[in-house]
């Protein structure tokens, strides 16, 4: 439904803007853009942008009134935006007869035109609580310093870039890996990732020599994972023998209707190495079951996963070493596929780009937002400091990660610390994982909302977790601007619309499948190259279920406080 009304919505405004006089000269552009500028766009964003919020708010989930309350919200922020980007510019205009770049500002527009959108869903939706958040400066100012010179030379790296008149950047442009955007602004963001990751890498080398094998607590929220259980516990007991100490395994049994606990029981009869034992949760919940976990564990080190979450013999080892650093607080790996089912290999190569390559650079300036809850290590007294894990919400293992760091400690991503994780066989599993995967993003920004509009400066908190609601808007918008694309083909003229779609490919398929395959192979695994076209079908089916999942999004009152 809102592909629909998006696309007669979207329609109906680039033929008014195109075909009727009036319009046309009110608007030379062919978008609504209400002062001159230089040069030509891509793609008329602003009339996307307002085609996109017509069509979700005319969908959502709420009462008429209530729809036209969000409509009106966004709208009106957007075109008050809008209106102060254009008298800017008359007024530089006036002033010192400096005109801004079209293609500049609608990508702006944009940028703005997501954000409006999270940060209204944010005050629409049904969201858990804003709470109070721990706040720490330490390590602030480090990674401030290191993401400001990091910006720098992205910038200055992109624009050398944008003046240079070189075959291989109009070659790379004719067959959409750049599209018409221009390359200094294409390159910005992968540019700044490059710098980042390379630094990141610097630090994980120096840092990596280091071994610790302090006594350390495993524990398995287990419901109904008979099926799975005696193989994540057999690879636990493999993983402690390298690892030399003492390993506690803890099987949190929460509510399972088959034979969970007999199995576990049975897998821990045959173990050698781990010391295991099941405790009864029979209250329901993930969250409920991981506190109980927490409350058990008599370690100073604890590390959770999922009963379907198999470690390599070195896992164990590889983590805790990071703990050497008095500062570390949380410590992720890499949720490699098993391999075999239909996802399994678009999964690897999300996988490697996304806790291979961004995470890693993220980890540069200590701002990683989220270690899954698949496999992470904590400081124990960490988790208990900033509350545990919070019930009620989508993504209490992102949250607690960022409690943790801006609390004052790093939170750590090594690609050597590789374990299995299951990935969805059904497109059925599939939908429901991502659905609550996309909507952790929403649920920890509205809880943890003084980190966004506090007055306390972090570039987790004022950089990243708005990076990451832009991201998740753009990415709901991603199949409404395909479809948008070649709408514009149709209605503007051949060279315009030549650069919509060049564009629309770039953003699409080009630059992510750049960013996939450099992953790959700094991950050295150039096998996963082979599942490049699987990936970018992938990131079409990711795009349209994150657009589902914001619509699974109610306009109801808060979600109750946790207890």
């Amino acid at each position: 439904m809102v592909l629909l009304i998006f696309t007669l919505v979207s329609t109906s405004l680039l033929f008014l803007i195109n075909e009727v006089p009036v319009l046309a000269r009110l608007f030379p552009q062919r978008d609504f853009v209400f002062s001159p500028y230089v040069g030509t766009h891509s793609i008329p964003l602003r009339i996307f942008i307002l085609s996109f919020y017509t069509a979700f708010a005319a969908v959502v989930a709420t009462s008429s009134i209530r729809k036209l309350k969000f409509l009106i919200d966004m709208i009106a922020y957007f075109v008050v935006l809008c209106c102060a980007f254009d008298l800017l510019n008359v007024v530089l205009y006036e002033r010192y007869g400096f005109i801004y770049s079209l293609h500049v500002v609608e990508i702006l527009s944009g940028l703005f035109g997501f954000l409006i959108f999270s940060v209204r869903l944010l005050e629409h939706g049904s969201m858990p609580h804003r709470v109070p958040v721990p706040f720490s400066y330490r390590f602030k100012l480090f990674a401030f310093v290191r993401i400001s010179i990091a910006v720098t030379l992205a910038i200055a790296a992109s624009v050398i870039v944008d003046r240079m008149d070189l075959f291989i950047i109009e070659s790379m442009r004719r067959i959409a890996l750049l599209g018409g955007t221009g390359p200094g602004v294409f390159l910005f963001l992968p540019m700044l990732f490059l710098i980042l990751y390379i630094d990141g890498t610097i630090q994980a080398i120096l840092r990596r020599k280091q071994h610790f094998s302090p006594p350390v607590t495993v524990i398995i929220p287990a419901h109904n994972e008979a099926h799975v259980i005696t193989r994540t516990i057999a690879a636990l007991d493999e993983a402690a023998a390298v690892y030399g100490n003492y390993v506690g395994v803890i099987v949190l049994d929460n509510c399972s209707q088959d034979e969970t606990a007999a199995v576990a029981r049975s897998a821990f009869d045959a173990a050698s190495h781990v010391a295991g034992r099941i405790v009864d949760v029979p209250v329901p919940g993930k969250a409920i079951a991981l506190n109980r976990g927490i409350e058990e564990t008599k370690t100073d080190y604890v590390i959770r996963i999922d009963a379907d979450t198999e470690v390599q013999p070195e896992t164990l080892q590889h983590t805790m070493r990071h703990f050497t650093r008095k500062g570390v607080g949380v410590v992720g790996g890499m949720p490699l596929p098993p391999g075999g089912g239909p996802f399994d290999r678009a999964r690897e190569l999300e996988v490697l780009l996304k806790h291979g390559y961004y995470q890693v650079a993220y980890g540069a300036t200590d701002c990683i937002v989220g270690i899954p809850g698949m496999y992470a290590a904590y400081r124990t007294d960490c988790v208990r400091a900033v509350g545990g894990f919070v019930t009620g919400m989508n993504g209490e293992d992102t949250d607690v990660a960022v409690r943790i760091g801006e609390s004052g400690f790093r939170t750590v991503g090594d690609p050597t610390v590789i374990y299995t994780s299951e990935v969805p066989l059904s497109y059925h599993h599939l939908r429901e994982q991502r659905m609550r995967w996309f909507r952790s993003v929403y649920h920890v920004s509205a809880r943890n909302m003084d980190y966004l509009d506090g007055w306390r400066f972090s570039v987790r908190g004022k950089i990243v977790l708005p990076f990451m609601l832009i991201n998740s808007a753009r990415r709901a918008m991603m199949v409404p601007l395909v479809i948008y694309s070649f709408i514009y083909l149709g209605i503007a003229s051949e060279a315009e619309g030549a650069v919509t779609v060049q564009a629309a490919l770039a953003v699409l398929i080009g630059a992510p499948a750049l960013m996939a395959a450099f992953a790959a192979l700094a991950n050295s695994r150039p096998r996963a190259l082979l599942g490049l076209p699987e990936y970018i079908l992938f990131r079409v089916l990711r795009s349209y279920l994150t657009l589902e999942s914001v619509l699974s999004i109610a306009f109801a009152e808060t979600i109750p406080p946790e207890t």
